[in-house]
């Protein structure tokens, strides 16, 4: 299989097969979409540690054809319900869809690059709030010239069960495991997490890593700003989507008390080397694994923090917006020529009914 390098876990997680996920050259990336919110070298790894994926190709061509599936003993590509599109306005895909040799899975609704990039750009807390006012403010990030294209823009992402299921390990702790206990908000999951939880995971033969996320509005008295970026049902599916965690708790109490160690048996208490805010009585949120002497900092050995992809987006604004609107009137121009071609077939089929 093979995909594009911006990933989608609602398409991954239909993967059972060797699956090879080829992250696009940062050129063709900026060629093809506009610039990429992270590097070459972040994305193989965020990919890498994603628990569906098999193998990654590195340097993939942005427009899969029959040879490149062949040079990887490829039975088909995937990709989401919505198109892609080179910088001359054709379909990536259309060679492999011709042979037969293609496959499409429903993106989820609500999630997308273009999405959090509009958030970031924002930087008000209504996308947690009111959708209404966001889609109101969204200061022209993704507007085409002609209506809104179904591939590009806002829309809400809404959690069920059936995701979470699809997402979970369903494993339970195993007699001989350490259970590893860390916390926090987890927002815009990237390599930063990736290499905390693997640092993490390392820590012992069996691991079997609990990740605790805050609510929205914990993560906001703590952090401030617009955070977090992602609501928690958002980031509850980045977090299960890394291979190495084990099992999330969605809402998990700031302050890591004996209940919560107790009731997970918990064996060890991870946090990273950034700053711990205390509680929200000035308490110390670490204070009982302190005590029990179970607490280990963690040196992920990556400065990478959520703050500054934010910034990254907000120092290439200007680029960004425009990248959205190119890529809404593209997607535009291909819905009004697939509505013109329906509109003539219809008119033959009347014809030929009529003689």
């Amino acid at each position: 299989y093979s995909k594009h390098g911006h990933h989608d876990s609602s398409i991954v997680n239909k993967v059972i097969m060797t699956l090879i996920i080829p992250p696009h050259p940062v050129g063709e990336i900026s060629q093809h979409k506009g610039p990429p919110v992270f590097t070459q070298d972040e994305r193989y790894k965020m990919v890498r540690a994603i628990k569906w994926v098999d193998e990654i190709v590195e340097g993939a061509p942005y427009v899969t054809t029959l040879e490149t599936l062949d040079k990887y003993t490829s039975d088909f590509c995937v990709h989401g319900d919505d198109i892609t599109l080179t910088v001359d306005g054709k379909d990536t895909y259309e060679e492999v869809k011709r042979s037969g040799r293609y496959r499409e899975c429903k993106r989820t609704q609500g999630v997308s690059t273009t999405d959090l990039v509009g958030r970031m750009l924002l930087m008000t807390k209504t996308h947690h709030s009111n959708i209404v006012n966001y889609q109101q403010h969204t200061d022209n990030f993704g507007k085409g010239p002609k209506g809104h294209s179904p591939w590009t823009g806002v829309s809400q992402f809404l959690q069920t069960s059936q995701k979470i299921i699809q997402f979970a390990s369903g494993q339970e702790p195993q007699p001989g495991d350490t259970i590893i206990y860390v916390a926090g908000a987890f927002d815009l999951f990237h390599i930063g997490h990736v290499d905390f939880l693997e640092a993490v995971s390392r820590l012992s033969d069996k691991p079997y890593v609990i990740v605790g996320l805050h609510f929205d509005q914990e993560v906001n008295r703590y952090k401030g700003k617009n955070y977090p970026i992602m609501n928690v049902h958002e980031r509850t599916l980045s977090v299960l989507a890394c291979r190495y965690v084990s099992e999330v708790v969605i809402g998990a109490p700031y302050a890591v008390t004996r209940e919560l160690l107790d009731h997970f048996k918990v064996d060890l208490v991870c946090h990273g080397k950034t700053e711990v805010h205390p509680d929200k009585d000035g308490s110390d949120p670490y204070a009982e694994p302190r005590k029990k002497g179970i607490l280990h900092t963690v040196d992920s050995m990556n400065s990478l923090t959520t703050d500054s992809i934010v910034q990254r987006i907000i120092k290439n604004r200007l680029l960004f917006e425009a990248r959205n609107q190119k890529k809404e009137a593209k997607e535009m121009a291909v819905i009004q020529a697939m509505k013109r071609r329906e509109e003539e077939k219809g008119k033959e089929r009347a014809q030929a009914v009529n003689h």
